[in-house]
């Protein structure tokens, strides 16, 4: 029996509903699904990494942490940045320590869109992006990403740009689409908004997960685009523990003052002890540097168990993801193929269709391959009997 409310209700996001995440979870759950869709590795994480939180809440570190972050955390995060890309950003003032990228995004969002103001963002894209921008007052304006290789019309961008434009959204390496920016993306992004008060947010959360020895190309590897942008990352993606929570952003000193008052009243400071543990896992670079080969053995794996399968792989080029089209056999919406797959096959993924505003539907389902090997196993061997329908 559920408590009914004398209030009246008027929703600011009416037409959000529950998640597909959540929705497949359900449908996977009741199934007993062999997880391919859930961006979370379902392998442990480095035991020194359990060990360095245990021994800080041991040694009494279960207090509030400073606001902005554990000094001795942003340290070694400006030294590891100035290091791979060559910026600087003063720990002081230009890194905070949040409670998840997602929180770092909402900041990011919260302290610098204005009511009526504009933000462009590329679809498909990750699905918290627009509803923050709502929440603001602004405006989303959604581009289409180039099927199938999902690469930037950059034309398209400068059209869609209006006095009213406030910030575009980057995501890099890219969910869900698998595909990374170059440096002539970058080039010509910095040449779009040059001499104006556009603000880059930029996700860069599979920073450290490229492949075939491609090099990360985030904003603060460009010092032009550095000046105007807000870099949000994510150590639960980089080192298999999603569920800690932690996050951090860089930006320039006067950007980064309006994401610090938002951060003060969302949570005020992110988790103490999985901050004193990063800040010394950190110190030894090959617990991040070797990321990209780890999940390289992790795709190619999976592409040589699907060669007998009827799907169509895109290639990916980071993160942990790949796309697969079923187009050839079936005319099925991506929404219908993914419930036949739980229910008929014992298998959950994610239709493409999810990450878009208005549910376009290119016949691409995605799949994570940030999973141990047998779960890789099981699933591409259902995969691999899937029927035309």
């Amino acid at each position: 029996m559920t408590l009914n409310s004398s209030v009246q209700q008027r929703s600011k996001l009416p037409d959000v509903g529950t998640t597909i995440f959540s929705v497949i979870g359900q449908l996977s759950a009741q199934h007993n699904a062999i997880n391919l869709s859930q961006g979370a590795p379902n392998f442990p994480c480095d035991p020194a990494l359990i060990h360095g939180v245990t021994q800080a809440m041991e040694q009494g570190y279960n207090q509030y942490a400073p606001m902005t972050g554990l000094g001795a955390l942003k340290e070694v995060l400006a030294s590891k940045v100035q290091a791979l890309y060559g910026q600087q950003y003063d720990a002081a003032s230009e890194v905070l320590i949040t409670g998840s990228a997602s929180q770092g995004i909402y900041a990011a969002i919260g302290g610098l869109v204005h009511a009526g103001d504009e933000v462009i963002f590329f679809e498909p894209a990750f699905d918290s992006y627009a509803p923050v921008v709502r929440l603001q007052g602004g405006i989303p304006v959604g581009l289409k990403l180039q099927v199938p290789d999902f690469a930037i019309n950059w034309e398209k961008v400068r059209a869609a740009i209006t006095p009213r434009t406030r910030m575009i959204i980057i995501n890099t390496p890219h969910n869900p689409s698998s595909q990374v920016l170059s440096r002539a993306d970058l080039d010509t992004l910095a040449a779009i908004t040059r001499n104006t008060d556009i603000v880059v947010l930029s996700d860069e959360v599979y920073e450290h997960i490229l492949f075939d020895g491609r090099q990360h190309q985030g904003m603060a590897t460009h010092p032009e685009l550095a000046q105007r942008s807000v870099i949000v990352s994510s150590f639960g993606k980089t080192f298999h523990v999603t569920g800690w929570r932690v996050g951090y952003c860089l930006a320039p000193a006067e950007l980064m003052a309006e994401l610090v008052k938002v951060h003060q009243f969302m949570m005020y400071s992110a988790d103490t002890p999985m901050q004193y543990a990063f800040a010394d896992y950190l110190r030894e670079p090959a617990n991040y540097l070797g990321l990209g080969e780890f999940y390289q053995r992790k795709r190619d794996g999976l592409v040589e168990l699907m060669k007998e399968s009827p799907f169509r792989l895109l290639p990916s080029a980071g993160s942990f993801f790949m796309l697969a089209s079923y187009a050839d056999f079936s005319d099925e919406s991506d929404s219908e193929m993914v419930k036949r797959l739980i229910v008929d096959y014992g298998v959950a993924t994610i239709p493409l269709s999810a990450f878009y505003t208005d549910g376009t539907d290119n016949k691409l389902i995605r799949l994570s391959f940030a999973k141990d090997e047998a779960t890789l196993e099981a699933g591409a061997k259902a995969l691999c009997q899937v029927k035309p329908r």
